[in-house]
């Protein structure tokens, strides 16, 4: 088949093709999840499930999907050990990632083009259920984990798809399941996965490190050095480890360097990743609670800094961290007790304070 071939030579490493009837039972699920409060102010396909899980309802000359997946790893590399002074980004994010993904169903979509069909690129798009699209077209599987899991890759791949009018020969559904194996729930840090393939999103790290607001303080500790995702669900899954197995250590990010670089260089650093509104200060908030979870008496000053920031988010974030770092952060708390007036914050100080005693 031409397509597959394009794909294979466009270093695509899964393909498949799916019509583009609609996920009715994806569907129902996310509108139940969604009612439940599961979701949390997740937007993404949650935002329309209707919409999402009906790929002809943004495209009404749909007939089929070409869905292909990209393995990001081991080109993400695996953190060092840590050190208490850097933190670790989730393998997707280290850098972007999507655009071998990108580039390669850039190339199917030409092909599809250039003989006369439509066809558009969905790549992290809220207008389709991607992982239903890749259980539909035979290139995964869907996990425990809510991920979705190929043979050989495990669940360390990205999708997108490409919508067409082409009326394409349908691949196999994959048929494979976890079985017996529920290793990936008792590793999440936070007990996010509260059944097989439920999700409770107000409880994942990975939802919080790119949502806007303060972290609930009873996932702070559990945070540990992350800086944004988490990746310990999928460090659990069995058939991901022979591609952990090739993957390079790579260094850890300097904390107190994200917390002592402008705008700029933090938004330059992290360019790819979904920050809310753009606003770098969600990324120092994620490394404040990194730095809270290092134990290292050093960072005392960088911390007293942030207690004096002009977000009042920052020092609710600066206040707990201290209050993880002994008895010599008592002094900037007290400082700031003084002359504190968010309430949010000087409930934050007080519970360090208590968090001391």
């Amino acid at each position: 088949m031409r397509m597959r071939a394009a794909a294979d030579l466009a270093g695509l490493d899964a393909f498949g093709i799916a019509s583009a009837e609609p996920f009715e039972a994806v569907g129902r699920t996310l509108r139940e999840r969604k009612n439940a409060g599961l979701s949390g102010r997740l937007g993404f396909t949650y935002r329309d499930p209707d919409l999402a899980a009906d790929v002809r309802r943004s495209f009404g000359w749909a007939k089929s999907l070409v869905v292909a997946a990209s393995a990001y790893v081991p080109r993400s590399g695996s953190p060092g050990p840590p050190d208490g002074t850097g933190g670790r980004v989730a393998r997707f994010a280290t850098r972007d990632h999507y655009a071998p993904l990108r580039a390669g169903l850039g190339v199917l979509a030409e092909l599809l083009t250039t003989s006369g069909f439509r066809a558009e690129l969905l790549v992290d798009d809220g207008r389709l259920v991607d992982r239903a699209a890749a259980v539909r077209a035979g290139v995964a599987w869907w996990g425990k984990s809510t991920m979705v899991i190929s043979p050989k890759h495990g669940p360390w791949l990205l999708l997108g798809s490409i919508v067409t009018d082409a009326d394409l020969p349908l691949s196999k559904a994959m048929r494979r399941d976890c079985g017996k194996c529920d290793v990936c729930i008792p590793a999440c840090p936070t007990g996010a996965l509260i059944a097989p393939g439920v999700l409770d999103a107000t409880r994942c790290i990975a939802y919080w490190a790119q949502t806007a607001g303060v972290v609930p303080r009873s996932l702070r500790r559990p945070w540990g050095d992350r800086i944004y995702g988490c990746d310990d669900c999928l460090d659990a899954c069995p058939p991901g480890h022979a591609s952990l197995e090739q993957t390079a250590e790579s260094e850890r990010i300097d904390l107190t360097g994200l917390l002592s670089a402008d705008d700029e260089a933090l938004l330059d650093f992290a360019g790819h990743w979904f920050i809310p509104k753009r606003d770098p200060d969600y990324i120092r908030r994620n490394a404040l609670i990194a730095l809270g979870n290092s134990g290292r008496s050093e960072h005392l000053p960088i911390l007293a800094r942030y207690l004096h920031h002009r977000r009042a988010t920052l020092r609710c974030h600066a206040a707990w961290a201290l209050g993880e770092m002994g008895e010599g952060a008592r002094p900037a708390l007290a400082e700031r007790r003084t002359v504190e007036h968010d309430p949010a914050v000087l409930e934050e100080i007080d519970a360090a304070i208590g968090n001391l005693d």
